[in-house]
């Protein structure tokens, strides 16, 4: 089947079965090894990316519902020169530890101050909840949204 999307602002047209997961799609003919495969079921978070601004889990999204779609990876948020302000924060405050999960985790984050730039604690770990960590740096990692949340101009208060 062949099919377009654009992945990381880049338009890429490709040859692949539609029932094909998005995420062999992304590493093995994109080539974009940042998004890992973790449990195949959509469970663990692992290989979460944005789609159409959305996140998914990539494994158990057939790349033919992304046909025309905008695919953002964790390759798409920063680059070695400049870092997205997530990871940043992951590395301030040491969240990796086998690193195994962390372009997931911080693929959901990014969306979560992308829809709620002022996100209260309980936002923070409602968000997260759908992203497991093996080396349970959970507090790590909302301490490093919470910290990006921050740093982030508020929205001004109606009637201030």
């Amino acid at each position: 089947m062949a099919l377009s999307l654009t992945v990381n602002g880049e338009q890429r047209s490709l040859e692949v079965e539609g029932d094909t997961p998005l995420l062999w799609v992304i590493r093995d003919e994109l080539g974009l090894k940042g998004t890992k495969f973790g449990c195949g079921a959509g469970l663990c978070g692992a290989c979460t990316v944005h789609l159409d601004g959305q996140p998914v889990r990539s494994c158990s999204t057939p790349v033919e519902l992304a046909a025309g779609g905008e695919v953002t990876t964790i390759e798409g948020l920063g680059d070695r020169e400049r870092l997205h302000a997530l990871q940043e924060a992951w590395i301030e405050h040491g969240v990796p530890q086998c690193g195994y999960c962390q372009s997931g985790q911080i693929m959901s984050a990014a969306h979560l101050l992308a829809t709620n730039a002022s996100p209260s604690r309980e936002d923070i770990v409602a968000a997260m909840t759908g992203n497991l960590c093996r080396c349970g740096t959970y507090s790590r990692i909302v301490a490093a949204v919470e910290s990006v949340a921050n740093a982030m101009p508020s929205e001004p208060k109606e009637g201030a």
